[in-house]
């Protein structure tokens, strides 16, 4: 009954559907968040006969009979689409109008990239992540400012107490990738650059193709509840048919064995 088996192939592809779903919802409030879709793949299929073979009256059979053998969950797509800006007030703040990632350093010295700019400085004025990591290219704010500019190409200025005019203290840079699904999630709102992603394009925001940046915003998630909630509804009413199945197919053997016996 090979029903069975291609029924369970369905189910757990229902599962793993799920289990992205839920992340979805879960991270609905994570800053820069990309939604990920399951998408499926067909398996292998069992040729009962080849179409083009020669049946017993000499004739050429136009198609042939192939039973497919389930379901799998292929590959989980981000959608780098752009979420919503909310305005916060803080000047560490940034949001990307467009594309492109921050860069950070990460503890093994390697490169991270971010879409959520709810920067801090640290004791020595270094700009860096909630988490603790530097931003690159780095910025260290003056102990002495008393208020911190960052235009929309990346500028950084600072205002000296006992000065009237800012000073340009450095100039943040976007990384950009000619497959941003081919990036690595790290957890922490990061990813990491992979072969699959490409290397990545490194210029000042607003050139390249990339976005530019809007100090004083967050850029929100771009998970849809109602999308979300009807795919769940979705899966679920997937995973309860192929449990039908696999009652459907244990009836059938239990009829046979009834037979047979």
């Amino acid at each position: 009954m090979q029903a069975l088996y291609t029924a369970s192939t369905g189910m757990t592809g229902q599962q793993t559907r799920i289990d992205v779903i839920a992340n979805n919802l879960a991270n609905m409030n994570t800053s820069g968040f990309k939604t990920v879709q399951a998408n499926f793949q067909d398996l292998v299929y069992q040729t009962l006969s080849a179409p083009g073979t020669t049946a017993p009256g000499g004739t050429t059979v136009p198609t042939g009979v192939e039973v497919g053998l389930g379901t799998k969950v292929g590959s989980t797509d981000r959608l780098f689409t752009q979420g919503s800006i909310v305005q916060t007030q803080n000047p560490l703040n940034l949001a990307i109008s467009g594309n492109g990632f921050f860069q950070v350093t990460l503890p093994d010295g390697t490169i991270g990239y971010t879409r959520d700019g709810s920067f801090q400085v640290n004791g020595q004025g270094q700009l860096m992540t909630a988490n603790g990591y530097l931003v690159q290219p780095a910025i260290t704010v003056p102990q002495n400012a008393t208020g911190i500019t960052i235009g929309a190409d990346g500028t950084v200025s600072a205002t000296i107490a006992g000065q009237q005019n800012a000073q340009q203290i450095g100039q943040l840079q976007l990384a950009g990738f000619a497959n941003p699904n081919g990036l690595a999630p790290r957890g922490q709102n990061l990813f990491t650059a992979t072969q699959a992603s490409g290397t990545p394009l490194v210029a000042t925001a607003g050139l390249q193709g990339l976005g530019t940046l809007q100090q004083g915003y967050l850029e929100q998630s771009n998970v849809s509840l109602v999308d979300e909630m009807v795919a769940l509804i979705d899966a679920e009413r997937a995973y309860e048919a192929m449990s039908k199945v696999v009652s459907s197919g244990d009836q059938m053997l239990q009829m046979a064995n009834t037979m047979n016996g």
